[in-house]
Protein backbone atom coordinates (compact mmCIF):
# COMPACT_ATOMS: atom_id res chain seq x y z
CA UNK A 1 0.00 0.00 0.00
CA UNK A 2 2.92 2.33 0.70
CA UNK A 3 4.07 1.97 -2.88
CA UNK A 4 0.62 2.89 -4.17
CA UNK A 5 0.52 5.98 -1.95
CA UNK A 6 3.91 7.11 -3.32
CA UNK A 7 2.65 6.56 -6.87
CA UNK A 8 -0.50 8.58 -6.20
CA UNK A 9 1.50 11.45 -4.71
CA UNK A 10 3.90 11.50 -7.65
CA UNK A 11 1.04 11.63 -10.13
CA UNK A 12 -0.72 14.42 -8.24
CA UNK A 13 2.41 16.55 -7.91
CA UNK A 14 3.09 16.25 -11.65
CA UNK A 15 -0.39 17.53 -12.50
CA UNK A 16 0.14 21.29 -12.80
CA UNK A 17 -3.53 22.07 -13.42
CA UNK A 18 -4.51 20.17 -10.29
CA UNK A 19 -1.84 21.93 -8.23
CA UNK A 20 -2.98 25.34 -9.46
CA UNK A 21 -6.63 24.80 -8.55
CA UNK A 22 -5.93 23.10 -5.23
CA UNK A 23 -2.99 25.21 -3.99
CA UNK A 24 -2.98 28.64 -5.68
CA UNK A 25 -6.63 29.17 -6.67
CA UNK A 26 -7.96 29.38 -3.06
CA UNK A 27 -5.32 31.98 -2.16
CA UNK A 28 -6.29 34.09 -5.17
CA UNK A 29 -9.97 34.01 -4.20
CA UNK A 30 -9.01 34.85 -0.62
CA UNK A 31 -7.18 38.00 -1.75
CA UNK A 32 -10.10 39.05 -3.97
CA UNK A 33 -12.75 38.59 -1.27
CA UNK A 34 -10.71 39.81 1.71
CA UNK A 35 -9.71 42.91 -0.23
CA UNK A 36 -13.33 44.05 -0.55
CA UNK A 37 -13.56 45.13 3.10
CA UNK A 38 -11.73 47.83 4.97
CA UNK A 39 -9.08 47.24 7.58
CA UNK A 40 -11.73 47.18 10.35
CA UNK A 41 -14.37 45.21 8.45
CA UNK A 42 -15.88 42.40 10.51
CA UNK A 43 -18.33 39.63 9.73
CA UNK A 44 -21.55 40.08 11.63
CA UNK A 45 -22.18 37.75 14.54
CA UNK A 46 -18.61 36.42 14.72
CA UNK A 47 -16.46 39.32 15.86
CA UNK A 48 -13.85 38.21 13.32
CA UNK A 49 -12.30 40.50 10.76
CA UNK A 50 -13.13 39.71 7.14
CA UNK A 51 -9.58 38.48 6.30
CA UNK A 52 -9.49 36.24 9.38
CA UNK A 53 -12.95 34.85 8.64
CA UNK A 54 -12.25 34.21 4.95
CA UNK A 55 -8.85 32.67 5.67
CA UNK A 56 -10.53 29.63 7.23
CA UNK A 57 -13.10 29.52 4.43
CA UNK A 58 -10.47 29.49 1.69
CA UNK A 59 -8.17 27.05 3.49
CA UNK A 60 -11.15 24.72 3.82
CA UNK A 61 -12.06 25.33 0.18
CA UNK A 62 -8.51 24.50 -0.93
CA UNK A 63 -8.48 21.25 1.04
CA UNK A 64 -11.91 20.39 -0.36
CA UNK A 65 -10.62 20.98 -3.89
CA UNK A 66 -7.59 18.76 -3.37
CA UNK A 67 -9.38 15.76 -1.89
CA UNK A 68 -12.68 15.86 -3.78
CA UNK A 69 -11.64 16.87 -7.30
CA UNK A 70 -8.48 14.78 -7.21
CA UNK A 71 -10.08 11.56 -5.98
CA UNK A 72 -13.34 11.35 -7.90
CA UNK A 73 -12.12 11.93 -11.45
CA UNK A 74 -8.96 9.87 -11.05
CA UNK A 75 -10.82 6.84 -9.68
CA UNK A 76 -13.48 6.95 -12.40
CA UNK A 77 -10.82 7.08 -15.11
CA UNK A 78 -8.84 4.26 -13.51
CA UNK A 79 -11.93 2.09 -13.45
CA UNK A 80 -12.52 2.71 -17.15
CA UNK A 81 -8.90 2.10 -18.11
CA UNK A 82 -8.78 -1.21 -16.23
CA UNK A 83 -6.15 -0.06 -13.71
CA UNK A 84 -8.39 -0.89 -10.75
CA UNK A 85 -9.04 -4.34 -12.20
CA UNK A 86 -5.29 -4.93 -12.45
CA UNK A 87 -4.78 -3.88 -8.83
CA UNK A 88 -7.36 -6.43 -7.75
CA UNK A 89 -5.11 -9.15 -9.20
CA UNK A 90 -2.34 -8.15 -6.79
CA UNK A 91 -2.10 -8.80 -3.05
CA UNK A 92 -3.44 -5.29 -2.34
CA UNK A 93 -6.75 -5.60 -0.43
CA UNK A 94 -9.70 -3.44 -1.37
CA UNK A 95 -9.46 -1.40 1.81
CA UNK A 96 -5.78 -0.76 0.96
CA UNK A 97 -6.77 0.85 -2.34
CA UNK A 98 -9.37 3.07 -0.69
CA UNK A 99 -6.98 4.00 2.15
CA UNK A 100 -4.19 4.80 -0.33
CA UNK A 101 -6.48 7.14 -2.26
CA UNK A 102 -7.65 8.86 0.90
CA UNK A 103 -4.16 9.17 2.39
CA UNK A 104 -2.57 10.56 -0.77
CA UNK A 105 -5.37 13.11 -1.16
CA UNK A 106 -4.95 14.21 2.46
CA UNK A 107 -1.21 14.75 1.97
CA UNK A 108 -1.79 16.86 -1.13
CA UNK A 109 -4.39 18.97 0.70
CA UNK A 110 -1.86 20.18 3.29
CA UNK A 111 -0.02 22.63 0.96
CA UNK A 112 -3.31 24.28 -0.01
CA UNK A 113 -4.03 24.99 3.66
CA UNK A 114 -0.53 26.26 4.45
CA UNK A 115 -0.34 28.54 1.39
CA UNK A 116 -3.63 30.27 2.30
CA UNK A 117 -2.34 30.80 5.85
CA UNK A 118 0.95 32.24 4.59
CA UNK A 119 -0.82 34.64 2.21
CA UNK A 120 -3.26 35.72 4.93
CA UNK A 121 -0.46 36.37 7.42
CA UNK A 122 1.92 38.12 5.03
CA UNK A 123 -0.48 40.10 2.82
CA UNK A 124 -3.52 40.69 5.04
CA UNK A 125 -1.62 40.68 8.35
CA UNK A 126 -3.80 38.06 10.03
CA UNK A 127 -2.38 37.45 13.50
CA UNK A 128 -3.15 34.46 15.72
CA UNK A 129 -1.40 32.70 18.58
CA UNK A 130 0.96 29.85 17.75
CA UNK A 131 -1.43 27.24 19.18
CA UNK A 132 -4.23 28.59 17.00
CA UNK A 133 -2.18 28.24 13.81
CA UNK A 134 -1.27 24.67 14.76
CA UNK A 135 -4.84 23.77 15.77
CA UNK A 136 -6.27 25.33 12.60
CA UNK A 137 -3.91 23.34 10.41
CA UNK A 138 -4.70 20.10 12.20
CA UNK A 139 -8.47 20.63 12.27
CA UNK A 140 -8.80 21.61 8.61
CA UNK A 141 -6.43 18.87 7.48
CA UNK A 142 -8.22 16.17 9.50
CA UNK A 143 -11.63 17.44 8.45
CA UNK A 144 -10.70 17.08 4.78
CA UNK A 145 -10.91 13.28 5.22
CA UNK A 146 -14.70 13.65 5.18
CA UNK A 147 -14.55 14.97 1.62
CA UNK A 148 -11.80 12.56 0.60
CA UNK A 149 -14.27 9.76 1.38
CA UNK A 150 -16.91 11.57 -0.67
CA UNK A 151 -14.46 11.77 -3.59
CA UNK A 152 -13.89 8.01 -3.45
CA UNK A 153 -17.66 7.39 -3.38
CA UNK A 154 -18.29 9.62 -6.41
CA UNK A 155 -15.42 7.96 -8.27
CA UNK A 156 -17.13 4.58 -7.89
CA UNK A 157 -20.62 5.95 -8.47
CA UNK A 158 -20.06 7.73 -11.79
CA UNK A 159 -18.56 6.73 -15.13
CA UNK A 160 -15.64 8.55 -16.72
CA UNK A 161 -17.94 10.82 -18.76
CA UNK A 162 -20.36 11.62 -15.96
CA UNK A 163 -17.93 12.03 -13.07
CA UNK A 164 -16.83 15.59 -13.88
CA UNK A 165 -20.29 17.23 -13.98
CA UNK A 166 -21.39 15.30 -10.88
CA UNK A 167 -18.23 16.32 -9.04
CA UNK A 168 -18.50 19.95 -10.11
CA UNK A 169 -22.13 20.25 -9.04
CA UNK A 170 -21.29 18.67 -5.68
CA UNK A 171 -18.12 20.75 -5.31
CA UNK A 172 -19.64 24.15 -6.02
CA UNK A 173 -22.92 23.34 -4.28
CA UNK A 174 -21.21 22.37 -1.02
CA UNK A 175 -18.77 25.30 -1.26
CA UNK A 176 -21.34 28.01 -1.90
CA UNK A 177 -24.22 26.74 0.25
CA UNK A 178 -21.82 25.81 3.05
CA UNK A 179 -20.60 29.41 3.27
CA UNK A 180 -17.03 28.94 2.00
CA UNK A 181 -17.33 31.66 -0.63
CA UNK A 182 -19.43 34.11 1.36
CA UNK A 183 -20.70 34.33 4.95
CA UNK A 184 -23.95 32.45 5.47
CA UNK A 185 -25.20 35.48 7.42
CA UNK A 186 -25.85 37.07 4.01
CA UNK A 187 -28.23 34.22 3.07
CA UNK A 188 -32.01 34.31 3.54
CA UNK A 189 -33.08 32.78 6.84
CA UNK A 190 -34.44 29.59 5.28
CA UNK A 191 -31.16 29.04 3.42
CA UNK A 192 -29.14 29.64 6.59
CA UNK A 193 -31.10 26.81 8.25
CA UNK A 194 -30.18 24.46 5.41
CA UNK A 195 -26.53 25.55 5.46
CA UNK A 196 -26.22 24.68 9.18
CA UNK A 197 -26.58 20.99 8.33
CA UNK A 198 -24.09 20.85 5.47
CA UNK A 199 -20.65 19.30 6.09
CA UNK A 200 -18.82 22.27 4.57
CA UNK A 201 -20.50 24.67 6.97
CA UNK A 202 -19.55 22.49 9.95
CA UNK A 203 -16.05 22.07 8.52
CA UNK A 204 -15.35 25.80 8.39
CA UNK A 205 -17.09 26.34 11.74
CA UNK A 206 -14.42 24.22 13.45
CA UNK A 207 -11.72 26.59 12.26
CA UNK A 208 -13.65 29.70 13.23
CA UNK A 209 -14.17 28.32 16.73
CA UNK A 210 -10.40 28.00 17.05
CA UNK A 211 -9.96 31.60 15.84
CA UNK A 212 -12.42 32.71 18.51
CA UNK A 213 -10.56 30.67 21.18
CA UNK A 214 -13.60 28.58 22.04
CA UNK A 215 -14.63 24.95 21.79
CA UNK A 216 -16.47 23.89 18.62
CA UNK A 217 -20.21 23.37 18.73
CA UNK A 218 -21.20 19.75 19.28
CA UNK A 219 -23.60 20.01 16.35
CA UNK A 220 -20.75 20.81 13.98
CA UNK A 221 -18.69 17.86 15.22
CA UNK A 222 -21.71 15.56 14.98
CA UNK A 223 -22.48 16.70 11.43
CA UNK A 224 -18.92 15.99 10.29
CA UNK A 225 -18.82 12.58 11.97
CA UNK A 226 -22.19 11.63 10.50
CA UNK A 227 -21.20 12.64 6.98
CA UNK A 228 -17.86 10.86 7.27
CA UNK A 229 -19.62 7.64 8.25
CA UNK A 230 -22.10 8.14 5.40
CA UNK A 231 -19.47 8.89 2.75
CA UNK A 232 -17.01 6.22 3.90
CA UNK A 233 -19.76 3.62 4.15
CA UNK A 234 -21.03 4.57 0.72
CA UNK A 235 -17.54 4.35 -0.75
CA UNK A 236 -17.02 0.89 0.76
CA UNK A 237 -20.38 -0.36 -0.53
CA UNK A 238 -19.77 1.02 -4.03
CA UNK A 239 -16.30 -0.54 -4.09
CA UNK A 240 -17.70 -3.96 -3.22
CA UNK A 241 -20.45 -3.53 -5.81
CA UNK A 242 -17.87 -2.59 -8.45
CA UNK A 243 -15.78 -5.64 -7.47
CA UNK A 244 -18.72 -7.97 -8.02
CA UNK A 245 -19.31 -6.49 -11.48
CA UNK A 246 -15.64 -7.05 -12.38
Amino acid sequence: MTGLIKLELTRALRNRKFLFFSVLYPSIIFLLVAGQGGADATVGGTGLGLPTYMMVSMASFGALTAVLMGNSERIAKERESGWVRQLRLTALPGRGYVLAKTASAAVVSLPSIVVVFLVAASVKHVRLDAWQWAALTGAIWAGSLVFAALGVAIGYLASGDAVRPITMITYFGLSILGGLWMPTSTFPHWLQEIARWLPTHAYAALGRAIEQSRAPHLQDVAVLVAFFVLFAGGAAWLYRKDTLKA
